[in-house]
C-alpha cells in the first residue's frame, strides 16, 4: 500500500538524538500510514548501522554535496506519500498527535503547507532562560493572497511575518513541493519557499499547538554567526532590517528572570552573553547597510542570499 506521508529527515552523525526522533515518530496515531526517508550525507558515528533498526528508506550523499535546499528537493524525490513532512534529526514530537493534527489541515483542497513551533523543553542540560512557558493557547493561522499583487503591498515586516516558515516542522502537499523546489541555497529555504508559495495564490496555515522539541546550545561564535545571517537574509529577501536596540533592559532582564526562576548563578553569565553577541551582530549588520559594505558581509558569512524582494 502506498504510504499517505512521507517524513524527510536530513541526517549527519545522528547517534543520540536520531532514535529518539525516529522513535516518536513510530508513536503516532496515523504512522500506519506513512514511510520515513531519510538523506544521509556522510554519516561516520555508527548512524547507518542504526538506521538498520528501523523501516526507512535511506538515501546516501556525499558530505560535501549537502545543501539544505537541495538535500530537501532530493528527499522529495524520493517520497511516495501525497503529503511530505520536513523535519531534521534532533526534532522529537512532543505528542503522538503531531502527524494528525497538521494533516487535518488539508482537508481544505487549497491549502499547501502546514506549518508547526519549535520548543524548548524543560531539561536540565538545556538553557532554562529559553524553556517553552506558553502563557496562552495558540490559535491555528491561515494565511493566502489573491495575487502576486496583494502581497507585493505588504510592508517589508508583514512579508517576513507571514513567511517565518521553518522545515523543522512542515508538512507539504508533494504537489506544491514539486511545483516550487526549495532555492539551493544554505539557510532560509523554507522561508523564501513560503515567499514563493504566497506570492503564487497557495493557502499555508500556522498551527503553533504543532510541536516539536529542538534545541542547539549556544556557544559565543554561533549566537553571532546565526544572528548575522538570519539579519542579513531577512533584509534581502524581505528588504527588512529588524530594528531592535539593545539596551541595559536586556541585560538586567537576564539577571531578574535567573531569580526570578530561582535558576543556578551559571545562567545569568551565560544569558549575558547571549544577549551581548546579538547585540554585537546588530549592530555590525546595522553598520553594514549604513556604509554599504552588505555584500562584504554576506562574503565573509560565506553565503549567496537570492534578494528575494527584487523578484518579479
Amino acid at each position: 500500500m502506498m504510504p499517505k506521508i512521507s517524513i524527510v529527515i536530513p541526517v549527519k552523525n545522528g547517534i543520540g538524538i536520531l532514535n529518539q526522533c525516529l522513535d516518536a515518530i513510530q508513536k503516532q496515531t496515523i504512522f500506519k500510514d506513512c514511510e520515513v526517508v531519510i538523506v544521509d550525507s556522510g554519516s561516520t558515528d555508527g548512524t547507518i548501522a542504526m538506521l538498520k533498526t528501523y523501516d526507512v528508506t535511506l538515501v546516501s550523499i556525499p558530505p560535501e554535496t549537502f545543501n539544505h535546499g537541495a538535500t530537501r528537493n532530493l528527499g522529495v524525490t524520493h517520497a511516495k506519500g501525497e503529503f511530505v513532512v520536513m523535519t531534521v534529526q534532533d526534532a522529537v514530537p512532543t505528542n503522538e498527535f503531531w502527524l494528525e493534527n497538521m494533516l487535518r489541515h488539508f482537508k481544505d483542497d487549497h491549502v499547501s503547507g502546514v506549518c508547526g513551533q519549535q520548543v524548548i523543553p524543560h531539561h536540565k542540560n538545556k538553557n532554562p532562560h529559553e524553556w517553552f512557558r506558553p502563557q496562552s493557547n495558540p490559535k491555528s493561522k491561515t494565511i493566502h493572497f489573491k495575487s502576486k499583487q496583494a502581497f507585493d503591498e505588504l510592508s517589508p515586516e508583514e512579508k517576513r511575518n507571514v513567511c517565518g516558515w521553518d522545515d523543522v516542522n512542515a508538512m507539504y502537499r508533494k504537489t506544491a513541493l514539486e511545483a516550487i523546489p526549495f532555492e539551493t541555497i544554505a539557510f532560509g529555504e523554507d522561508m523564501l519557499w513560503a515567499k514563493a508559495a504566497l506570492e503564487q495564490g497557495h493557502k499555508l496555515v500556522y498551527d503553533h499547538a504543532v510541536r516539536v522539541y529542538h534545541y542547539h546550545y549556544q556557544f559565543p561564535d554561533y549566537t553571532y554567526r546565526r544572528t548575522m545571517i538570519s539579519k542579513v537574509f531577512i533584509y534581502k529577501c524581505f528588504g527588512y532590517a529588524v530594528p531592535h536596540k539593545f539596551t541595559l533592559k536586556d541585560y538586567a532582564l537576564v539577571i531578574y528572570r535567573n531569580f526570578k526562576w530561582k535558576l543556578h548563578p551559571k545562567w545569568i553569565w551565560h544569558n549575558l552573553k547571549i544577549v551581548y553577541y546579538q547585540r554585537k551582530a546588530t549592530n555590525d549588520f546595522l553598520r553594514a547597510i549604513m556604509n554599504n559594505t552588505l555584500s562584504d558581509l554576506e562574503q565573509s558569512l560565506a553565503l549567496n542570499i537570492p534578494i528575494g524582494q527584487q523578484k518579479k
